[in-house]
């Protein structure tokens, strides 16, 4: 208001009296009824009295003079004329009447009211349209009401609470709702400001504030509220943004202003008004602390909970809070301390409202919801940089903008203490709450204000915590709170404790979600990490080091989900492959120039930029990807590739038959063309894992009979589509199958066309990939060369447009004498050699091509473009290949020796030509032979040492190993292309005893010198694999006896870890593929003390996968191998009757059980295993009873696995057989009666095995304690067993006890090992593998001559009777089956459909669980495998016992005295009665040893 008169000092005072100014204006201004003033009239006075009054001033006033025209101005007769103008004018003289008279009002209460019912009501509302004739009084009269502050009046009138009520709404509704008139006239900022500033006065001077009012100063920011209600209901990934306002609503601000200036006072009302909500429905509640080690159950809700109604209130009171806390936290200091309560209160609806009330406050997000999470496009083109990424889209609503203006962490420690913890509460729906909340405060970063470094590092570690969380809630808000990060803010705040590869980062974590058990954790995981992968490839090829340590890994994680075997996961990895990591969209089409990028970033292209080209930037993309696959990975992604042929020539089939379906309306055959389709469309099926839908869309498919989608489907899966044809096709056939009547069948097409289309190895981009592995482009050299050589194994096709720029590669970078060749021309070399197996006569034949071909052979490095060369050389098998072939030989040999230049070379091509052109070195062969046997494989050149490593990588094995490798394969290929078969059996007698002297030795040929540790692990290695090559050949395998075949089974136990991973997945691959016989299976069941957990683990899961998929082919493969498995424990030197001893074989048993029994087949097993006793060993007949202690217990194991997984036992009513060579008849009843009737296990085993079992549990939940208890598929997260040193052990010998007990136990074996019990569940971390101790009486095994395995036993056990455990008679069921070989090895063979032409490829239903596919010669060709880094440790308990000294002899050991054979019971018996073992005794070397054969065979060398 004006000053007060009292104020003016005196000396102005006295002359202002003197100076007063009355009021001139007499014209009446109210009149009589019936004698009213004409309107015109009374406005010219109205007029003239209001710019009297507007020039006069406060302080010379004359008030007296003012009385008259006071009470006249407040009579009905104008307060309430019908005239606008008058009132308005009437409005304008009384706040100047009103600011003269200050501080006293000329006016009776009641016509103070009607003044101020005509202000709040008829004048001030009519601001809102500035069109208005009399607008300038209006403004006026606010105006002065707000500088004046004559506002202040409205508080005398009586009932005032009601004016206010009014004058609030109006000024709020008006100023939001009615901004703009009829006219389009924006209300003037002015007034904005000047109705702001009346409601701040009233607020500051008054000493309360009716709660209405206060309602409606609330209600304001609600406004922030998007349309549909409150924030639950509103869009959780902010599409909703588009219809709210840009910038804050007028009323919002108004109301904000109010609040921020008067915080002291607004603060107490706001406490009051929330007190009145808050304190009323959660007083009722309880309180309790809420944490998971609550005794209340999640579902608790509270007996005396809050009704619906009430929650509704409270969610209302709830959306405010987070308003405010934008906006005016100021006023909230006496609101949080109530809301922190809710946070213990004991209804989880309670809970979990403040939850998400206070995580929201911390992070700055109102009640317009969160912001629009970052947009991750992985086709965007050029990639997104760290730097040019724009923090925040302009075209976000400020409402949904996090703001926080002060630190909540600081101005309320407590309640952010508070609800820090609520990370543990016990209610899931909490914890989920929490962690989106926790993912919006970090990446906010609390709203714009900031975290400290140690908050910061708490949420994220909660972050990474709920991602593990046993709750799939918990874990799927964790993953979606992740994607509200950008990239830049994933990359610097949840990646800076480390990337996706770093073990406990919340990015490794995220990629262990990719095998979540809940499918809509694992769509949302792994298609997160895609988009990031694919969003940072800029940054990734750039090798940016922050983007490189954070992101490099998500390739590797999503591709190795592949080794999970589930189908659904399979199909999940293929859409995130070819939608996520590299979308068929990628990269976009050029655009105009000034166009904006996809991902912001203005682009300054013509619209055909010759630079812009799409095949090779993509080509590159999927290069980068292979680039970043580790070796499982990429298997995982070769084997994705080497399928896609098979599939593509399926889906054409089904094209085919379904367009003779003709729609359900064949013509011809019409029984033959619907039995086709069904076989079809079921093969298919059971790829996919629904598989009835899969039948019920195809199906509707070929009933659509659409032959544009039969075409379109054609184009994808043609070789000859370059990538735009194939991907417009797919496009084409997706839009039309949308528009379909029945679109749902895109789930079933989309998944087949990705498998089979030409996508990755694709025409249109072989040119990049070869111009790469020329130029190692960026670094891709490598991945290239792999990727040509996948597409020269499996689409040689693609390179029908392009040999013939190999070939001119190959002829300009052809080697000399003196001049090497390129190592990128390797791998061209292996590309043609490939192409020439299925299309010789492609190749030119002119003579400067052969004799480039003849360099490489004669001087290629490595050696291995010797043995390509040689296959190009003779693809066409023809006369001139021949006569090529003398040519070389001939120039090899004039300078054959291991001092000749390119020896090594020359040996590789001399192999090769033994393999493909047996009579042209037929001649030479004794040379050749007795140069590789005596020169190369007999004599040791290196000096061993001790410090020679275990194994060492390809790249950096000397030339001497090198030359003794080929040496070895040399001798083989010999054998292997011999043609003849008597011809070829007599020399693999030789052959076979040197690779028998190889296994049995160690690698150790010479008899003169040590061979260094490193060429003796290559040798054992090459060894084994040339065993089973030579096994796929029946008449090798023949002759391959029971001797051989178990000391090849011990290399899966070898000390160095390389050659067991090595060996095994060579065993794998030709296992895979259907080469070796099933009795091979038993092999892998040796790798029970793998102790590398990760490899163990792909081994069982291999396992897993191979027994399903005999199961889905109705063959019992698997389970007959529990007899042969059986045999090889039973002679397995590690073999003993103590206690400890069979536990340790029990693991064995239990491995296979684990892996391979179900509640279906448990019968079969169990009848594999009880049929052993009623046969005999057929080895060593003396040692049967080996056979029965085992049968024993294996039937003990299965009997306890069926209890410990409550599997109903149903008795196996069909015929089994034994393998004959294994076993043999029982001579008679009697005999078997008695064996049957013999327990022949020790006491005390029972216990150790129930112990056993129970270990299995143990370690298995530490295996999946963050695997979540819910069981996810296949994840394989356990930690490879540390290396370390292996120290040698030495002990005295152990002297045993004879037992009287064990007749079938030979006097002359050596003391039995004895262990402790490691248990042998599939998740064991076991680092003990068990190792034998002695060597064995080779003698004691026949050898085949021939195929008998498939012939039947002698007669007479199927006329035994038999007799079950109560002694009651029991019907043979295989009274015809005593050929005991019955079942030995069954077909394999994969069921295709008769009418589609990939029938030969039969495995294709199993591809997925196939290692690298390596190149191939003639179905034989020997593969250059890429071993990992060596483990130095084996993780073994003792040390394999040194090799023999280097001048003696290795020799079979002769039987040991009885004596040496007694048990020691201690240490000091041990010194009294141990005897020596004979020196010659030869050491083994497998790595499943155990501590007291390492004991005694070191005892035995130091004597």
């Amino acid at each position: 208001m004006a000053r007060r008169r009292d104020e003016v000092p005196e000396e102005e005072d006295q002359e202002m009296e003197e100076e007063l100014v009355s009021l001139q204006f007499d014209e009446p201004l109210s009149w009589r009824a019936g004698k009213s003033i004409a309107t015109g009239e009374l406005l010219r006075r109205l007029e003239k009295l209001s710019r009297e009054l507007v020039d006069m001033d406060q302080e010379t006033v004359d008030k007296e003079s003012l009385t008259h025209v006071a009470k006249e101005l407040a009579s009905p007769n104008l307060l309430a004329h019908r005239e606008a103008g008058v009132k308005a004018f009437a409005a304008a003289c009384l706040v100047d009447i009103l600011k003269l008279c200050a501080p006293e009002a000329p006016f009776t209460p009641k016509q103070l009211k009607e003044i101020f019912t005509l202000f709040v009501k008829t004048i001030l509302p009519a601001l809102w349209d500035p069109s208005n004739a009399y607008n300038t009084q209006h403004k006026y009269v606010l105006t002065s009401l707000a500088e004046v502050k004559s506002i202040l009046l409205i508080n005398d009138v009586t009932n005032a609470e009601e004016l206010l009520l009014h004058l609030f709404s109006s000024f709020f509704d008006g100023i939001s709702g009615s901004s703009k008139a009829a006219s389009g006239e924006q209300v003037a900022k002015d007034v904005e400001f000047h109705m702001t500033d009346i409601l701040v006065t009233l607020v500051e001077e008054s000493h309360s504030l009716p709660p209405a009012v206060l309602d409606v100063i609330m209600a304001q920011f609600l406004r922030a509220v998007p349309p549909g209600g409150h924030r639950e209901k509103a869009d959780a990934n902010g599409k909703q943004t588009t219809l709210l306002p840009k910038e804050e609503p007028e009323a919002y601000v108004m109301a904000k202003t109010v609040c921020n200036s008067c915080p002291e006072k607004m603060a107490r009302y706001v406490g009051q008004y929330f007190s009145e909500v808050i304190m009323d429905v959660s007083g009722s509640s309880g309180h309790a602390n809420g944490h998971k080690d609550d005794d209340d159950s999640d579902g608790d809700d509270g007996a005396t909970g809050p009704s619906e109604s009430d929650f509704k209130e409270l969610r209302k009171a709830h959306q405010l809070l987070r308003e405010l806390w934008r906006a005016a936290p100021t006023v909230l200091p006496n609101v949080i301390p109530q809301v922190d309560a809710e946070l213990s209160a004991d209804n989880i609806q309670l809970r979990l409202l403040a939850t998400e009330t206070l995580g929201d406050m911390i992070s700055g997000i109102g009640a317009a919801g969160p912001p629009p999470s970052p947009e991750l496009d992985p086709a965007a083109y050029p990639p997104l940089k760290l730097n040019d990424e724009v923090p925040d889209q302009p075209t976000t609503s400020i409402l949904t903008t996090p703001i926080s203006p002060l630190s909540f962490a600081q101005t309320h420690p407590q309640a952010f203490h508070n609800f820090v913890g609520r990370r543990i509460d016990k209610s899931p729906l909490i914890r989920a709450a929490w962690t989106t909340a926790v993912g919006y405060i970090v990446s906010t970063s609390a709203g714009g204000i900031g975290l400290s470094r140690e908050d910061e590092s708490t949420f994220v570690n909660g972050l990474r915590d709920k991602l593990n969380d046993n709750d799939e809630k918990v874990r799927l808000a964790a993953v979606k709170a992740i994607e509200t990060f950008s990239f830049r803010d994933i990359i610097t705040k949840l990646a800076a404790i480390g990337g996706v590869t770093k073990e406990g980062s919340v990015l490794f974590t995220l990629a262990d979600r990719c095998r979540d058990k809940r499918s809509s954790i694992r769509v949302e995981a792994m298609a997160l990490l895609a988009k990031l992968w694919a969003v940072g490839t800029g940054e990734l090829a750039a090798g940016q080091e922050s983007v490189v340590s954070a992101l490099s890994g998500i390739p590797s994680r999503i591709f190795n989900t592949f080794y999970a075997n589930d189908l659904e996961l399979n199909v999940l990895l293929e859409r995130v492959v070819f939608e996520c990591l590299i979308p068929l969209s990628f990269p976009p089409p050029p655009k105009a120039k000034g166009s904006k990028s996809s991902n912001g970033n203005s682009q300054s292209q013509s619209a055909v930029d010759a630079a812009y080209d799409q095949d090779r930037i993509r080509a590159e993309r999927i290069l980068l990807l292979v680039k970043h696959l580790d070796s499982n990975a990429r298997r995982a992604f070769n084997a994705l590739q080497a399928r896609q042929p098979q599939f593509s020539r399926v889906l054409e089939n089904l094209v085919r038959q379904c367009d003779l379906f003709n729609g359900g309306n064949p013509e011809g055959n019409a029984d033959s063309i619907k039995q086709n389709l069904k076989k079809t469309i079921q093969y298919l099926a059971q790829f996919l894992p629904d598989a009835i839908k899969v039948e019920a869309d195809l199906h509707n498919f070929a009933n659509m009979h659409d032959r544009r989608c039969y075409q379109l489907i054609k184009y994808a899966v043609s070789a000859e589509s370059d990538f735009k044809t194939m991907h417009r096709a797919v496009k084409e056939l997706v839009k039309r199958i949308q528009g379909s009547s029945k679109p749902h069948m895109l789930d079933t097409l989309l998944p087949l066309l990705y498998r089979s289309a030409y996508i990755v190895l694709n025409k249109s981009h072989l040119a990049t990939y070869m111009d790469c592995s020329k130029s190692d482009k960026n670094g891709l050299g490598a991945a290239a060369q792999e990727i040509t050589t996948e597409i020269s194994q499996n689409n040689p096709d693609l390179f029908k447009t392009h040999v013939g720029q190999l070939c001119k590669d190959l002829v300009d970078g052809a080697p000399a004498a003196d001049r090497p060749n390129e190592a990128a021309m390797v791998e061209t070399l292996k590309a043609c050699s490939s192409y020439s197996k299925k299309y010789p006569n492609e190749l030119p034949d002119e003579r400067k091509f052969i004799q480039a071909l003849m360099s490489y052979a004669l001087h290629g490095e490595p050696a291995k473009a010797a043995k390509y060369a040689v296959n190009v050389m003779m693809a066409r098998k023809d006369e001139k290949s021949m006569v090529s072939a003398t040519d070389l030989l001939q120039r090899v040999m004039k300078n054959w020796g291991y001092d000749s230049p390119h020896f090594l070379t020359k040996l590789a091509a001399v192999s090769q030509l033994e393999l493909l052109a047996p009579k042209v070195t037929a001649d030479s062969n004794d040379q050749i032979i007795d140069t590789a046997l005596e020169d190369v494989l007999f004599k040791v050149r290196t000096d061993a040492k001790d410090s020679d490593p275990e194994w060492v990588a390809d790249s950096e094995l000397d030339e001497e190993c090198q030359v003794k490798c080929w040496a070895l394969k040399l001798v083989v290929n010999r054998l292997r292309g011999t043609q003849d078969l008597d011809e070829a059996k007599e020399l693999a007698q030789p052959v076979f005893k040197l690779l028998r002297t190889l296994l049995k030795q160690s690698g150790e040929l010479c008899k003169t010198k040590d061979t260094p540790k490193h060429h003796k692990a290559r040798l054992r290695l090459l060894s084994g694999q040339l065993f089973l090559k030579l096994c796929t050949s029946k008449h090798f395998e023949e002759i391959f006896s029971h001797a051989d075949f178990n000391q090849l089974a011990f290399l899966t136990q070898d000390p160095s870890a390389m050659v067991r991973r090595l060996f095994v997945e060579k065993l794998q691959k030709y296992l895979v593929q259907n080469k070796l016989r099933p009795r091979f299976y038993t092999m892998i069941f040796l790798t029970a003390f793998e102790p590398d957990t990760t490899f163990k683990n792909q081994i069982e899961t291999w396992i897993r996968s191979r027994a399903r998929f005999f199961r889905d082919a109705k063959q019992n493969v698997m389970e007959s191998t529990m007899g042969r498995l059986i045999s090889l424990l039973a002679h397995h030197p590690d073999y003993g009757t103590e206690v400890e001893d069979l536990v340790d074989h029990a693991k064995y048993l239990l491995y296979y059980v684990s892996n391979v029994a179900t509640e279906a087949n448990f019968g079969m097993i169990f009848k594999y295993a009880e049929r052993v006793k009623q046969t005999r060993d057929g080895i060593t007949p003396a040692e049967s009873e080996r056979l029965y202690v085992v049968s024993d217990l294996a039937q003990s194991i299965l009997r306890k696995w069926q209890d410990k997984k409550n599997w109903s036992f149903q008795a196996y009513s069909g015929k089994i057989g034994l393998p004959i060579g294994l076993y043999t008849a029982l001579p008679s009843h009697d005999v078997a009666q008695e064996i049957a009737e013999k327990q022949f296990l020790p006491e005390g085993l029972d216990e150790q095995l129930d112990e056993l079992l129970r270990s299995v549990d143990k370690k298995k939940k530490r295996r999946y304690a963050d695997e979540r208890a819910e069981g996810q598929p296949a994840q394989k997260k356990v930690k490879a067993a540390a290396p370390r040193a292996t120290a040698r052990v030495k002990a005295t010998p152990k002297v045993t006890k004879a037992s009287s007990r064990k007749p079938a136990v030979k006097p002359s074996k050596a003391s039995r090992s004895k262990k402790a019990a490691p248990s042998s569940s599939p998740a064991m971390d076991s680092a003990d593998r068990r190792r034998s101790g002695r060597s064995r009486k080779n003698s004691s095994y026949i050898e085949r001559d021939s195929s008998e395995d498939d012939e039947d036993m002698l007669e007479g056990v199927a006329e035994w009777d038999y007799y079950d455990e109560r002694g009651n008679p029991v019907q043979d069921d295989d009274q015809d089956s005593s050929d005991l070989s019955e079942l030995e090895e069954p077909a394999v063979t994969d069921k295709v459909p008769s009418d589609e032409p990939e029938e030969e490829d039969s495995e294709l239903s199993d591809v997925e669980e196939q290692k690298e596919q390596e190149e191939q010669v003639e179905q034989e060709e020997e593969e250059e495998a890429q071993p990992l880094p060596p483990q130095r440790a084996n993780g073994r308990r003792g040390r394999a016992a040194p090799p023999p000294a280097s001048g003696s002899k290795p020799s079979v050991s002769k039987p040991a005295t009885k004596a040496s054979t007694t048990k020691r019971k201690s240490p000091a018996a041990s010194k009294a009665k141990a005897k020596p073992a004979p020196k010659a005794k030869t050491p083994s070397t497998r790595s499943t040893r155990s501590r007291r054969a390492a004991a005694q065979e070191q005892d035995e060398d130091d004597e």
